[in-house]
């Protein structure tokens, strides 16, 4: 029996904060759908914090965790 190796070519992750707007667009929903995914802990790929004093949610969606959940991967514009 023998075994194959498969190697897999990651993209460049850099960390960066894909917009909510771009994932939206990949994702071809409306941008408050992914932000009410986010809140409600349903999309896997980000986190939405709301600051105790604030009605407002700040959002984080490292390039490689969106990639990982939903294939969506633009590298950084130089």
């Amino acid at each position: 029996m023998s075994q194959e190796k498969v190697y897999l070519e990651l993209p460049p992750f850099t960390g960066r904060n894909v917009p909510i707007i771009e994932i939206a667009k990949a994702m071809h929903k409306d941008a408050q759908y992914v932000r009410v995914g986010l809140q409600q802990g349903i999309f896997r790929f980000g986190y939405a914090i709301k600051l105790d004093d604030s009605n407002e949610y700040n959002y984080y969606c490292p390039d490689r965790k969106v990639w990982e959940e939903i294939g969506y991967f633009q590298p950084e514009a130089v």
